[in-house]
């Protein structure tokens, strides 16, 4: 297939002509505080988007993984500010360890009792959420109390300017961080067994496992990296804000998963690419940024976002369909 046939490229081309049309609606939208502001909300969302393409890729669905972020990151700073400890690569190697260990939790649920990802996945998200708002507290970390080392880490950028007002804005280095994740996710499904593993399954177990892919392997590859990634996304998310709230991403799970499948993955598996889900992303986080210089109103941008999980969701499937014809 050539390039300008792939769904990517009739991605990228749609995600062009909607920045356009946004650009002549509000040339606002093209200033370089808009766009950098743009790229900064891509970091947290995309991550996790890219635990959850894995995940869709092999024909499951994960809605746990924002609980996890938030046990993740709200247990990493209440104990770093228990201890007083104020560095940044332990605790991120923690949160992700967090997340690791909350993910194969859902892999051996679902491999051992064969049970529906999207019911086990709603099952311990609510478990763990809940977990951690009844033991752990629902108090917020402000910046007043956040470890300051986690508070500059977040503050990084790449480049600094300062617009006509006066007022400082940048482009985040967090920016790096996630296409490094993302390079690497790409790496292990295009050049390696595993993600040869993960897709075959997807698109059919049983002929995956008679190829000699294990299952087990597979299912547990693919919860574990979900987890690991929600972690290191929750705790940069405090990183960036500069607190910790054990109540946020609420409602997060329906954008993340509406991302992915903008970006072209198959609600059916076997189907989806790190590039699809990178500009699915992007044009999610768009649309809500221009919704929101638009002004228009937060319940209808829920309705937006509603529609174009519809949307996206029917195209995928007809596309599917029509290739199984």
């Amino acid at each position: 297939m050539k390039f300008y046939q792939t769904t990517e490229f009739i991605i990228a081309c749609v995600l062009l002509l909607a920045m356009i049309t946004i650009g002549l609606i509000n040339p606002a939208f093209w200033s370089l505080d808009n766009m950098f502001g743009l790229l900064r909300s891509n970091v947290v969302i995309g991550i996790m988007a890219l635990g959850v393409l894995l995940v869709m890729i092999s024909g499951g669905i994960d809605v746990s993984f924002t609980a996890f972020a938030i046990a993740a990151m709200y247990l990493t700073v209440k104990a770093m500010v228990a201890i007083g400890y104020d560095g940044v690569v332990i605790p991120f190697i923690a949160a992700t360890l967090i997340g690791l260990v909350l993910g194969a939790f859902n892999a051996a649920i679902i491999y051992k009792f064969r049970m529906i990802p999207l019911i086990v996945t709603l099952g311990t998200g609510s478990i763990v959420r809940g977990l951690v708002l009844g033991l752990v507290g629902t108090s917020i970390v402000n910046i007043n109390k956040m470890p300051k080392e986690l508070i500059e880490f977040g503050k990084t950028d790449i480049v600094s300017m300062t617009s006509a007002t006066g007022t400082n804005f940048g482009l985040t280095a967090m920016v790096l961080v996630y296409l490094g994740i993302a390079l690497l996710i790409h790496l292990m499904l295009k050049y390696t067994m595993t993600g040869r593993s993960i897709y075959a399954y997807g698109g059919s177990p049983e002929a995956a496992k008679r190829v000699g892919f294990s299952t087990a392997k597979t299912i547990f590859v693919v919860y574990c990296v979900a987890g690991a990634l929600a972690g290191f996304a929750g705790l940069l998310h405090s990183s960036m804000i500069w607190l910790a709230n054990p109540r946020d991403f609420t409602g997060l799970e329906l954008e993340v998963i509406a991302a992915v499948v903008l970006g072209g993955a198959s609600i059916f598996g076997g189907r989806g690419s790190v590039l699809g889900t990178l500009l699915g992303v992007f044009m999610l986080v768009m649309v809500k940024n221009s919704l929101i210089i638009m002004k228009v109103d937060t319940t209808w941008q829920k309705v937006v976002v509603g529609l174009i999980i519809i949307i996206a969701t029917a195209i995928t499937a007809w596309r599917d369909r029509k290739n199984l014809v």
